[in-house]
């Protein structure tokens, strides 16, 4: 049978004739003006006041921290149900990651929050909360908890572009947020990231670290190191015309969403990634939790009809990386590690693929 990935890249049909005029420009790297039109597109599809477009949403993050002034010692809380991506940088600035736990919406807890914020004898610094699987996290609730202590937040809304709270877009609520574009986002370059924040002063400083830090001279003068974090005008391009099937490709995710909900939910020990109150999801993946069953079983099940799956994000409070690491858990997360799994998501899949998925899942649970 034919492969079935998890989230694999859509093209629009647009990204060879965009590509084709970066190159008949000769703008291939590392700039031009594909760059400024995806970063234009972001701020006016997001809302937000100012994008940078990176090498990658984890450069977007650590380029975030750098600005905000986060470095050794200082206290960085951060969602711990996540990919490294996330957190990572943390480790670049030589702060100190503390973990927070999930509650029923899967991501981040207020309540555990509020209790870290209270109990930690060092003030933290900066928090970077997930929006995870594409789905926003109770983000007014820990915006408003951010802004009563001080705190800076980054939203680390990798996999929601297109997610929203109220009317705002997730990645917008705090300081800064980010968005990936890594081969199996909603959208891709390929490899690629963005920042985006309403502070002009940021963004503008995040592109300076971002292009290696170079002073204004006719020569290469630095006062301070920097990276070389910025997006070519060949990636740009391929973002400009996937920026332009956003919303397709939004409906499409819920389209397969609906799908898998209507004929798994009759198996009772089956649930679905809830959605906050107020939120609307991207469903980047359909998530699942088995209350009864091992997901190693549906896993192995789907492997060996090549239809790719994974299970849900190790916490990182339980990697060994971090064993040192302080952590605010209610084993949440652990629970969902132990008995969730992603399904197969992409937008080309059609509805006999799903329920091609569906039946297999069925006989390995014997329902």
């Amino acid at each position: 049978m034919e492969r079935l990935f998890l989230s694999p890249p859509h093209m629009s049909g647009k990204e060879q004739q965009y590509i084709n005029e970066v190159f008949e420009s000769n703008y291939i790297a590392p700039l031009g003006a594909f760059v400024q039109r995806f970063e234009k597109l972001v701020t006016e599809y997001t809302g937000v006041g100012h994008a940078l477009a990176t090498s990658s949403g984890t450069a977007a993050i650590h380029l975030a921290l750098r600005v905000l002034g986060i470095g050794e010692g200082d206290i960085v809380l951060a969602s711990t149900f996540t990919f490294i991506g996330s957190v990572a940088p943390i480790l670049y600035q030589n702060a100190t990651p503390v973990f927070i736990d999930s509650d029923e919406s899967w991501n981040l807890d207020p309540l555990l929050l509020k209790e870290a914020i209270a109990k930690l004898e060092k003030k933290p610094k900066a928090l970077i909360v997930t929006h995870l699987y594409g789905q926003s996290a109770k983000i007014d609730e820990i915006a408003a908890i951010c802004r009563e202590n001080s705190i800076y937040l980054i939203e680390d809304a990798a996999e929601s572009l297109g997610a929203s709270f109220g009317e705002k877009q997730t990645g917008t609520f705090g300081d800064m947020g980010i968005y990936s574009f890594n081969g199996n986002k909603i959208l891709t370059t390929s490899g690629g990231g963005m920042l985006v924040s309403d502070n002009e002063a940021w963004i503008k400083k995040a592109e300076f670290y971002a292009t290696q830090a170079r002073e204004n001279a006719l020569f290469y003068e630095h006062l301070e190191y920097g990276y070389n974090y910025r997006m070519s005008n060949v990636l740009a391009a391929i973002g400009v015309a996937q920026m332009e099937v956003l919303k397709e490709r939004v409906a499409k995710k819920w389209e397969i969403f609906e799908i898998y909900r209507q004929i798994l939910q009759e198996i009772d020990e089956i649930s679905f990634m809830p959605e906050v109150s107020g939120s609307k999801g991207n469903r980047w993946l359909t998530t699942i939790a088995l209350e009864k069953s091992n997901p190693d079983q549906v896993i192995e099940a789907l492997t060996r009809e090549n239809i790719e799956s994974r299970p849900l994000w190790k916490p990182m409070h339980l990697q060994p990386l971090f064993n040192d690491a302080t952590a605010f858990t209610n084993g949440f997360s652990e629970a969902l590690f132990q008995k969730g799994l992603c399904l197969p998501s992409g937008t080309q899949m059609t509805r006999s693929d799903v329920e091609r998925v569906c039946t297999i899942i069925r006989k390995s649970l014997k329902r």
